[in-house]
C-alpha cells in the first residue's frame, strides 16, 4: 500500500500526521510512504528525517494525496476537495457534525472517511484522548490570557495574589479534557468547580483533583455556576453528533463583564450559543461583554508535543490499515470500524447522521457483503 502524508493547510495548523519514527514503522510493515515537502517543518521534523526513515519526499499536495491511504491531522478544507475521489481512504479528524459541506463532498465522491474522533470501544475514544488532554491543558492558558485586560477581560489572575482571592473557574464536563483543565487550573491556585451529568465521572474527577468541587450538571446548576464564574471551560462531547448548547445568550448576559469562556467543543459546533470558530492568529472575540476563545484546532499551538502524542495513538491503527488493507482492517476491528463516517456514498456513523439529518447506514451492511 502507498500511504500519503500531505502538509496541513488549515489556518494555524502546525501538526503533521506522522513522525519519522512512524514512517519507519510503516516501511517495515511493507508500505511505501509519500510525504509532502515541508509537511513536518512546523512540528520540528525536517524533510531529511523523513527521507532517512524511508519516506519519499514529494513536491506537491497532489502527489501526497495520490495514495491508497491518506493520513492527515485535520479535515480537508476546500482547497483540498479536488483531491477527494472514490479511491480515497482518508484517516483524520473529520468533525463532520460541524462541517456539513465537507460531509456532502465526501458522500458525493464516495470517499472512505475514517474519523479519529469516533474510533471507539466501550466508551473509550483512544484517538481523541491525547488531543483532548492537550486541549484541556491549553484551555487554562488561553483562559488566563482572556482574563487579561488587553484581551477584554476583567483583569484578574487565576491564582489571585497578595490577599486577593483566586478566580472562579467552572469546567463543564469531567472527561479527559475537563479533568486536564481542572487539574491545571487547581494547580495554579484557582477556585475550581467541575460539572458533569455522570456521578461516576465526577467521582473520578474528585479522586484525581481533590482541591476541585464537583457538582452534578443540571440546567439549574449550570446556570448558577456559570453566572458566578470568572472563567468557564466547556468540554462537552457527544460522539459524532453536534455539541449540545449549554450556555445560551440569555445566560451569557448574567455573567460578569470581562469574564471569559473557552469553548473546547467548538470542533463539534460549540456548546455556547454565541460561539463561532476562531484561529490562532485571532483567537478572541467579545459577545455580551464576555471574552470568547473558540480556536478549532487548539493543540496546533504546541505542535511538537501534539504530533508525538497523536501519532503514538494513531500509528497502531494505520499499521493495521496497511497490513490488512482498508476494507479488511475495518471488518476485523470494531473499534476502528466505529470510526467509519462515510463509505460508498453513505453516512456510516449514527451520531454524524443525526447531526446532519441524513440517513444512517450501519457500516456492517456495506462491509460484510
Amino acid at each position: 500500500m502507498r500511504v500519503g502524508i500531505p502538509k496541513e493547510i488549515k489556518a494555524g495548523e502546525n501538526r503533521v500526521a506522522m513522525t519519522p519514527e512512524g514512517i519507519e514503522a510503516l516501511r517495515r510493515a511493507g508500505a511505501s510512504v509519500d510525504v509532502q515537502a515541508g509537511a513536518g517543518e512546523e512540528s520540528g521534523f525536517p524533510d531529511g528525517e523523513y527521507a532517512e526513515a524511508g519516506g519519499r519526499i514529494v513536491p506537491s499536495a497532489a502527489m501526497a494525496w495520490d495514495a491508497g491511504l491518506v493520513v492527515k491531522v485535520k479535515e480537508p478544507v476546500p482547497g483540498e476537495f479536488t483531491f477527494l475521489s472514490e479511491k480515497t481512504a482518508l484517516f483524520t479528524y473529520l468533525h463532520l457534525a460541524a462541517a456539513p459541506a465537507l460531509a456532502d463532498v465526501l458522500l458525493e465522491r464516495r470517499v472512505t472517511g475514517i474519523a479519529y474522533e469516533t474510533v471507539s470501544a466501550e466508551g473509550r475514544l483512544p484517538l481523541l484522548k491525547p488531543m483532548s488532554e492537550v486541549a484541556g491543558i491549553l484551555s487554562v492558558q488561553a483562559g488566563a490570557r482572556a482574563l487579561e485586560k488587553s484581551c477584554g477581560g476583567m483583569g484578574v489572575l487565576l491564582s489571585g495574589a497578595g490577599g486577593v482571592p483566586p478566580s472562579r473557574v467552572v469546567v463543564i464536563g469531567a472527561g479527559t479534557a475537563g479533568r486536564s483543565a481542572a487539574r491545571i487550573a487547581a494547580g495554579v491556585g484557582a477556585d475550581v468547580t467541575i460539572l458533569d451529568i455522570s456521578p461516576d465521572s465526577l467521582s473520578r474527577a474528585a479522586r484525581e483533583i481533590p482541591r476541585a468541587r464537583t457538582v452534578l450538571s443540571t440546567p439549574e446548576t449550570v446556570s448558577a455556576e456559570v453566572a458566578e464564574a470568572d472563567l468557564v471551560i466547556s468540554t462537552v462531547l457527544v460522539v459524532g453528533d453536534k455539541a449540545p448548547v449549554l450556555i445560551t445568550r440569555e445566560l451569557l448576559r448574567k455573567m460578569k463583564r470581562g469574564a471569559a469562556i473557552v469553548d473546547i467543543s467548538i470542533d463539534q459546533g460549540g456548546s455556547v450559543e454565541t460561539s463561532r470558530p476562531t484561529t490562532h492568529a485571532s483567537p478572541y472575540f467579545i459577545e455580551e461583554g464576555v471574552v470568547h476563545y473558540c480556536v478549532a484546532n487548539m493543540p496546533a499551538a504546541v505542535p511538537r508535543t501534539s504530533t508525538v502524542a497523536l501519532v503514538s495513538a494513531t500509528l497502531p491503527y494505520v499499521l493495521a490499515l496497511v497490513r490488512d488493507g482498508v476494507i479488511d482492517a475495518l471488518r476485523k476491528d470494531p473499534t476502528l470500524r466505529a470510526g467509519l463516517n462515510t463509505f460508498r456514498g453513505k453516512v456510516t456513523c449514527e451520531g454524524v447522521a443525526k447531526a446532519l439529518n441524513k440517513e444512517f447506514t450501519p457500516p456492517e451492511t456495506l462491509l460484510f457483503v
